[in-house]
């Protein structure tokens, strides 16, 4: 559905964006996520056609943003960092408006409207002027203008920046709840927001893709072996000696978790698959077994190590889901 091929933009001797490249499939929420500065919106003004790219291409739907612009916007609707907004205008009047805007014939226009108001759940709101809204309901506004003329494709950038947790969680479910009806690319340097709401995630850093894939997958690509968690309630102060010695374990790191009880990562040689040892081990010392599990990087120590590396195009790690 979107199609990004060695896109590249530059300022003078400044490479915002190089040779970047990966697609979203149809009904796909991707997370399109790095560091501030990385290109993020640099990439998302190219895929909107605000800005044009030095090299490369972008297609929406099949069709070229740089060659037959006003057809390929036809294709998505857009959410910037800071949603186009007029606060005199009421919540009801801006989507009609942006409805207009968008070429809804007349007779589809009120069914379009009361449908984005729906989706977004500003109903209650319709009446009231755009600028006497919380921030949370600015940026629904926001995503109502985007729905209005039904595109198959969302593009949003930093869609919760500034806003409380409530709105955050609001905002998120119904991004959540456009998953399948249209393709969405999320652009965030904000990790919850792509753990709790991408099924795919792209990682750029420096104008560079440095990743791509589930977030599964790009743990197990960092991953040098297993790493297993197990939680014990009564570990001896041996303990951690005692599985550094188990064959095949490299590394054993002690957390304590309370009332006595200790959590133990514990990362394995890669293809060893230990876990019926360490449990018999648990169980013949007395020390309580509460949890064994495995256990993949999370997605900010996943993001951690791709961004810190200091030659992000050694050790790139792309993985097609």
């Amino acid at each position: 559905m979107i199609e990004v091929n060695d896109l590249t933009k530059r300022y003078g001797a400044i490479t915002a964006v190089d040779h970047v490249s990966f697609k979203v499939e149809p009904g796909e929420i991707l997370g399109f996520l790095g560091p501030n500065g990385a290109g993020k919106s640099t990439t998302m003004r190219i895929l909107t056609g605000a800005l044009g790219a030095n090299e490369g291409t972008a297609t929406i739907d099949g069709i070229s943003i740089a060659d037959h612009p006003k057809a390929a916007k036809r294709k998505f609707g857009y959410v910037p960092e800071v949603p186009p907004l007029y606060l005199e205008m009421t919540v009801r009047g801006y989507v009609e408006y942006a409805a207009q805007l968008r070429g809804v014939p007349r007779r589809k226009l009120k069914p379009a409207v009361a449908r984005a108001l729906e989706v977004c759940s500003l109903d209650e709101v319709a009446h009231r002027l755009v600028g006497h809204l919380s921030k949370g309901y600015q940026q629904r506004v926001g995503l109502a203008q985007a729905l209005v003329h039904e595109p198959p494709v969302l593009i949003l950038d930093e869609p919760t920046i500034g806003l409380d947790p409530n709105q955050i969680i609001g905002i998120r479910q119904l991004i959540r709840g456009l998953a399948g009806k249209h393709t969405i690319i999320l652009s965030t340097h904000i990790l919850p927001e792509v753990t709790m709401t991408c099924q795919r995630v792209v990682i750029i850093n420096k104008g560079k893709i440095v990743a791509q894939g589930s977030i599964d997958e790009l743990s197990a690509q960092l991953q040098k072996g297993e790493r297993l968690s197990i939680v014990l309630r009564r570990p001896a102060p041996d303990t951690g000696e005692r599985l550094r010695a188990v064959r095949d374990v490299l590394h054993v790191a002690e957390e304590t978790v309370g009332s006595g009880s200790a959590r133990y990562l514990v990362d394995v040689d890669a293809g060893k698959d230990i876990r019926e040892e360490m449990a018999k081990l648990a169980v013949t010392r007395d020390w309580g077994l509460l949890e064994l599990r495995r256990e993949s990087l999370s997605l900010e120590e996943v993001f951690r190590e791709l961004t810190t590396r200091e030659e992000t195009g050694t050790g790139r790690v792309e993985v097609v889901a």
